[in-house]
């Protein structure tokens, strides 16, 4: 096939985000295919989410943009502790703003937020 198992990585980004263009910059000069999705006008599912959430190798709690404004409004920092899981995935799901951003994935490993470092880790070079 001669795609050495070259996956297409799905990035759900905010284009305003400056960390987000980073992280697209990123991918693009380490050789990335990418198709980007607007991760407010189209947040993941709940069930995108409960896939792609074990696959990060991250607490859900790791997943909330704690920077954001809609964080803030829902006074989030005081209510996560009591919540449920699923209340935490529907509320994800329910608004993009709230999703710690880029969220990367090639279906099987998910990377979230942008550090060079962990980028190099998980998504390196694509040839």
């Amino acid at each position: 096939m001669g795609m050495e198992g070259n996956r297409k990585l799905t990035v759900f980004y905010y284009p305003q985000c400056g960390t987000c263009r980073s992280a697209l910059k990123w991918l693009k000069e380490h050789g990335h295919d990418i198709e980007t999705v607007h991760i407010v006008e189209q947040p993941p599912t709940a069930e995108q989410l409960a896939k792609m959430i074990p696959q990060s190798g991250l607490d859900i709690r790791k997943w909330f943009n704690v920077s954001g404004e809609v964080y803030k409004q829902l006074q989030l920092k005081d209510k996560l502790p009591a919540m449920s899981r699923e209340d935490m995935v529907a509320l994800l799901a329910g608004n993009g703003k709230l999703i710690k951003r880029p969220v990367v994935t090639d279906g099987e490993k998910v990377s979230v937020g942008f550090k060079p470092e962990q980028y190099e880790e998980i998504w390196g070079s694509a040839n």
